[in-house]
């Protein structure tokens, strides 16, 4: 049986060669945007819900070598709830609004709720969805990037979409440049196509195992990558496996108590040889404990490291911006949960059997 989830894990490369020359063909309008509210001293702000949440997490940190440097990463649930935690009256706010559908009550509110507390505001809108009731809204202070249909994808679980609005936000953050940027989304495209290729099989053969939770490990932007990647797999098994994610060094602080016999352990690791020490001191001493199941280590380049049960490597070039880079470790767990979710004899496209989670959430009430 043919599912989208799996064809929309595997059109990424390609979508993400869409995406790059969607922003290239409003080169001048989202310049001219961005200049002027950047240039009037405005806050960008990165939001979203869930994994366009996650996407804000991760560029947070990724956006440090660009024009967004400072950028803060704030979900539309805690906006919406506790607006005037974040924003006053004398904020100037660049909100930068990820949405897949555009439909989610939270979208359209935290849009509402800055606009009523903060005393400027701005709105960049990255969605992929034309008819979403986020792409609706106009105005002299909003622009709207309105991503390939491709990446709206049908399926409960966000893949493309995901991984678009990420690269798209990094595009536009160096749109001044953004000519020079295509050869890190080809380059980016031709490694992730070509690993998929290589490693699918093997990803297949460790989601067989009789895992019960997942470990997923990263630093810098790679923790917020290692959020939506266990989002990814808890959505994708309708919660029968429990994840969990933390930075490295982080983990040592207490959660890693959740490690037992049956957990699945992944490794982002970073391309940085500096963080990389950290990174391996914790893999190494997880490994004599062999308190797991097994583990999967997933890096850029060849790397030395503790014995590992799966090693994922990318391939990208030594120095490749981490801003796109990150978006490559992303496959990875989209198919170990795709795989995990048939193993357990759900359908990966709507694996909540009982409706426990959706496509779009439903039932918020907007007190606002």
């Amino acid at each position: 049986m043919t599912f989208n989830t799996h064809k929309e894990i595997l059109q990424q490369p390609r979508v993400w060669r869409k995406t790059y020359d969607v922003v290239l063909s409003r080169k001048d309008e989202i310049k001219a945007f961005i200049d002027k509210y950047m240039n009037d001293g405005y806050q960008v702000v990165l939001t979203g819900a869930g994994s366009s949440a996650y996407i804000g997490d991760a560029l947070e940190c990724a956006l440090a070598e660009t024009r967004f440097r400072g950028a803060r990463s704030i979900a539309t649930t805690d906006i919406l709830s506790c607006p005037g935690l974040y924003f006053n009256s004398a904020s100037k706010v660049l909100l930068i609004s990820f949405a897949r559908s555009g439909n989610s009550p939270e979208s359209i509110g935290a849009v509402k709720a800055v606009n009523q507390t903060a005393g400027s505001a701005a709105h960049i809108f990255i969605t992929c969805n034309a008819e979403g009731e986020l792409a609706g809204i106009k105005g002299d202070n909003v622009l709207c990037i309105l991503l390939p249909p491709e990446t709206n994808d049908l399926s409960l679980a966000m893949t493309s979409s995901c991984t678009s609005m990420l690269l798209a936000c990094s595009l536009v953050s160096r749109i001044a440049e953004i000519e020079a940027q295509k050869e890190y989304i080809d380059i980016l495209s031709d490694c992730v196509q070509k690993a998929i290729g290589r490693y699918e099989s093997a990803l297949e053969q460790i989601a067989a195992k009789n895992f019960k939770r997942a470990v997923f490990l990263g630093s810098g932007a790679l923790k917020g990558i290692s959020e939506e990647s266990r989002l990814k797999l808890q959505e994708l098994t309708d919660g029968n496996i429990m994840c969990a994610f933390d930075a490295f060094l982080g983990f040592r602080h207490g959660p890693k108590a959740v490690i037992n016999k049956e957990t699945l352990i992944v490794y982002l690791v970073s391309p940085d040889p500096d963080v990389r020490r950290y990174e391996m001191d914790l893999m190494r001493t997880i490994r004599e404990q062999g308190r797991y199941i097994a583990t999967v280590t997933i890096c850029q380049q060849p790397t030395e490291c503790p014995e590992t049960e799966l090693m994922v490597e990318t391939m990208l070039p030594g120095g490749f911006p981490m801003i796109y880079g990150c978006v490559s470790y992303l496959f990875v767990a989209q198919l170990l949960g795709y795989y995990k979710s048939i193993a357990l004899g759900l359908s990966p496209d709507s694996p909540s059997a009982d409706g426990n989670i959706s496509r779009v959430v439903e039932g918020v009430t907007l007190y606002i």
